[in-house]
């Protein structure tokens, strides 16, 4: 059995094939704190119910925690959001704003919705685009945030080539062939064989060259002004 993008867990499975998920939020964190290296921190990560969810906070954390030892980083807000709705997540970031008298330095968010409901929350304190803002999922809305200056970054995992790797190596377990994997992830009750593809960080610098030469967004869709 083959698990494709999200880990089974705990049961009997052959092979998990995803984008390596502790290395988003790692990508998070390192565009973050190369602008933001002191201050404080809102971290809004995704539902709490999906694994996923809890392998980019731990990468966001890989990168944060040396700094927040250090004393140069204080995480402010700390809060999962039910169901990945970006209403819940504009609700954090409210209740974040609301305690620090709008006093935040920057925001890491679990995916490109959550990201969007903080946005708004900064945006009725006149933030949006002051604070920077990191998501993950190059959403089309995210990448026109990206090129108003509202989202910071987003992480870009192509979704053509998950596939194809995908189909390529259940073929070669339908012929009862080993298919390579390059490392093992615990899935509650085995250690899985795992093949895992790294993503990309995207910001204005470089969108052009990566979800629109792709073609997974066009240049018209990216550069069309947003409804403010």
């Amino acid at each position: 059995m083959l698990s494709y993008d999200r880990l089974v867990r705990n049961a009997d499975i052959d092979l998990y094939v995803s984008f390596d998920n502790e290395r988003v939020g790692e990508l998070q964190a390192e565009t973050i704190t190369k602008l933001v290296p002191e201050g404080k921190y809102v971290f809004i990560g995704g539902a709490d119910t999906d694994y996923n969810a809890h392998l980019v906070k731990k990468g966001v954390f890989n990168v944060l925690q040396p700094y927040i030892d250090r004393g140069e980083i204080t995480v402010v807000f700390d809060q999962w959001t039910p169901n990945w709705l970006p209403a819940n997540a504009r609700a954090n970031m409210r209740s974040a704003l609301e305690a620090s008298g709008g006093r935040i330095d920057a925001v890491i968010a679990g995916n490109d919705g959550t990201a969007g409901g903080a946005i708004e929350a900064l945006a009725e304190w006149g933030l949006a685009g002051k604070v920077p803002v990191a998501g993950q999922d190059a959403e089309l809305a995210a990448a026109q945030r990206i090129v108003a200056g509202t989202q910071t970054m987003t992480v870009y995992k192509p979704i053509k080539q998950l596939a194809e790797v995908a189909a390529e190596l259940a073929v070669k377990m339908a012929k009862g062939e080993n298919p390579r994997a390059d490392r093992l992830v615990n899935n509650g009750k085995i250690d899985v064989p795992s093949v895992l593809l790294m993503p990309i960080a995207v910001d204005a610098a470089n969108i052009d060259e990566t979800i629109i030469a792709d073609g997974f967004h066009s240049r018209e869709e990216v550069y069309k002004p947003v409804e403010p």
